[in-house]
């Protein structure tokens, strides 16, 4: 584990470099205006007209351009056993990490951002899509989201766990990647969740990230820079 490269008192926006929105990153960093990029989420960032206050990575994607423009900023972390993402969210001591930039590109990224999650229980991190927002379950979750509202459940391990406010219940469901998974249950009420280990993704419809943080920053708003 490396020591902090980046340290907030509020949330830190973290791009990545698959293709992601103005109108995207404008609503992350409504919420964690701080922002960091992840090795050639600079390229992303510089062609939005935004400069990250750090980048962190190997530095096999940054285009030579970004390294130019960002001199000064770059922390190279050179291990290969893990990947850019993994580098940046272990680098940033922060309440909380909205990501973007790090779905819709390549699978094998993709799914490797999610071992990531698994990987790094005690950050709270957010992936941020252009329909939906998927982050990793603490023990105890409890969602203020409208009924109807879309709630899938992804297992990276074995896990059980109980809900409240889910059409489909959870109780006495041995969830595991190659077994049962949740996709697409339906939300009927505040819903409450506990798992009994930290291995559960929850995918929610892009709309519902505020509602997401609210749960998992209690008091967020009274956080400078939150």
């Amino acid at each position: 584990m490396n020591r902090p490269i980046v340290t907030a008192d509020g949330g830190v926006t973290l791009a990545g470099g698959a293709p992601f929105s103005r109108a995207l990153l404008e609503e992350s960093l409504s919420h964690a205006p701080r922002i960091v990029a992840a090795d050639a989420g600079a390229d992303r960032l510089l062609r939005l007209g935004v400069q990250p206050e750090a980048v962190i990575g190997d530095f096999d994607s940054i285009s030579r351009a970004a390294r130019t423009a960002l001199a000064g900023r770059l922390h190279p972390i050179s291990e290969q056993e893990t990947t850019d993402f993994d580098k940046a969210l272990r680098s940033v001591d922060a309440p909380f990490t909205i990501g973007l930039g790090f779905t819709g590109a390549r699978l094998d990224h993709g799914l490797a951002v999610l071992n990531a999650l698994a990987r790094h229980p005690e950050r709270r991190c957010l992936i941020l899509g252009a329909r939906d927002v998927t982050f990793l379950a603490p023990p105890r979750l409890d969602l203020d989201l409208p009924a109807g509202t879309r709630l899938s459940l992804f297992p990276l391990g074995p896990v059980t766990g109980e809900s409240r406010g889910l059409n489909w219940p959870i109780g006495g469901i041995d969830f595991a990647p190659g077994a049962r998974i949740g996709t697409s249950n339906r939300v009927t009420g505040p819903v409450s969740l506990d798992f009994d280990a930290p291995a559960m993704l929850v995918i929610l419809p892009r709309r519902a990230l505020g509602r997401a943080l609210d749960a998992l920053v209690p008091g967020r708003s009274r956080v400078r820079g939150g």
